[in-house]
């Protein structure tokens, strides 16, 4: 990705009324503040490597990973930094830290366990109209010093960054707590988490949306995600749901995401266990997003696809992950 954006809203301030005819899954929401509820955060400098990913867009002028400018057909040569053929040996997984403990059953009491600072390289495949995606590389920066995070994911074609996402906040008693989140293609389009306010305002001068509690940005969510995920992954059963309100550069909206099986992938990587995550459009021009989950890395992303309504995909999956800066 760099992700879709999904379609404008007037407010997201609730979770939309559910279709009465369909069968709802269990909802299982994002925490909410609680001053009692302590984050297990994990290290800021990590001895071995581990992981992190990116987050999805889905409006239909936003919503492909790579810019409309971006170049299809035969891959071109690799960059310098790219790996040799075949998937190189995977590599360890940091020790996972300690699971927050809880003070009580309710949501506000979810544990969480936020990821240590990292780099993560993806190749980005997929499908533009009638010509496929190739020669697409993604990598996602995650910095954390156990009050304040950065993450920063890159898409680039050779030495040409195609599209960044930016992402900055503090780490909170609802875990990951954006502030500023933005999205840059030939010009920065930015939203910004004015908590004393309790609202989110837009760049663009789109109307501000109400900051609902545990609201994450499309760069943010996926790691957030995993860190619910981390903290008690038996709180999210297969067939539930867990809803999110997401924030983009223009517009808000709740996100509710199906608690899918474990699937064995092949990433560039090598083999790895992933827990699916869908999130599926609900209107016309809303994009699906699909993320992989993997529990031997903290539940952190080793694949994220987005398809468009009219079929078009980006298909990111982990090639290689590298040790993070600590801190900021």
């Amino acid at each position: 990705p760099i992700v879709p954006v999904p379609p404008p809203v007037t407010a997201a301030t609730s979770v939309p009324d559910p279709d009465p005819t369909a069968p709802a899954p269990p909802l299982l929401p994002t925490p909410v503040p609680g001053p009692d509820r302590p984050v297990a955060v994990a290290p800021a400098d990590p001895a071995p490597p581990s992981m992190a990913t990116d987050a999805p867009s889905g409006t239909s002028t936003d919503a492909s990973i790579a810019t409309a400018d971006a170049p299809a057909g035969p891959a071109p040569a690799e960059p310098a930094a790219a790996p040799s053929a075949g998937p190189p040996a995977a590599t360890g997984a940091p020790p996972p830290a300690a699971p927050a403990a809880t003070s009580g059953p309710g949501p506000e009491n979810a544990p969480l366990n936020v990821p240590a600072s990292v780099r993560l390289k993806f190749d980005v495949t997929g499908q533009q109209g009638p010509v496929p995606l190739q020669g697409v590389f993604g990598e996602l920066v995650w910095s954390q010093d156990g009050r304040a995070y950065d993450a920063n994911l890159t898409l680039r074609f050779l030495f040409k960054t195609l599209r960044t996402q930016h992402s900055s906040g503090v780490i909170g008693s609802t875990g990951i707590e954006p502030a500023r989140f933005s999205d840059t293609r030939k010009t920065e389009v930015a939203s910004h988490f004015v908590r004393d306010r309790g609202e989110v305002v837009f760049s663009n001068n789109a109307p501000s949306v109400a900051l609902l509690p545990g609201a994450q940005d499309r760069l943010s969510v996926m790691l957030q995600l995993g860190a619910l995920l981390a903290g008690d992954p038996a709180r999210y059963p297969q067939d539930g749901a867990i809803a999110v309100q997401t924030v983009g550069p223009r517009d808000a909206d709740i996100w509710l995401f199906k608690v899918g099986p474990e699937e064995t992938l092949a990433l560039p990587m090598g083999e790895i266990v992933g827990r699916r995550l869908t999130r599926n459009a609900r209107a016309p021009f809303d994009d699906t997003v699909e993320l992989w989950l993997a529990p031997s890395l903290g539940y952190l992303p080793v694949r994220i696809k987005l398809t468009q309504p009219n079929g078009d995909f980006a298909d990111m999956q982990l090639r290689e992950p590298l040790p993070g800066a600590p801190g900021r």
